[in-house]
């Protein structure tokens, strides 16, 4: 059974800078691909990003395009969310997820395993 922890959520002004850690253990976590997906409050969840299990592929969605980078160190079992020039529409609960599916996935329906969760939010 895979384990995801996130960390690095906060509060932060217009503008600033996030990055969000995502470390997966437990058995075969290394052949994973890993997500991130984000919820605010009263909206559905929606992708952000997602890299694929040798790391090489990656996918973000166009609303964080350019601003944001997703990034793994296969060494450390550790996914990255580099946020940049966030904007108080970013404000969610970030979530890690994982699949052992092929390549790059963007359903949230494809994940099997979720993180609990980290709160992001950017002030005006």
């Amino acid at each position: 059974q895979v384990q995801l922890v996130e960390s690095g959520g906060g509060l932060v002004q217009a503008g600033d800078s996030l990055r969000l850690s995502c470390a997966a253990s437990g058995r075969a976590s290394r052949r994973l691909c890993m997500g991130w997906f984000r919820q605010a409050p009263g909206k559905e969840r929606e992708f952000v990003a997602a890299v694929s299990w040798s790391g090489g592929s990656t996918y973000h969605a166009d609303v964080v395009k350019c601003r944001f980078t997703i990034s793994r160190d296969r060494a450390k079992n550790t996914v990255y969310l580099q946020m940049n020039s966030l904007k108080p529409e970013d404000t969610a609960v970030y979530y890690c997820a994982a699949t052992y599916d092929d390549g790059v996935v963007v359903r949230a329906a494809a994940f099997g395993t979720w993180g609990q969760g980290t709160q992001v939010t950017v002030s005006s």
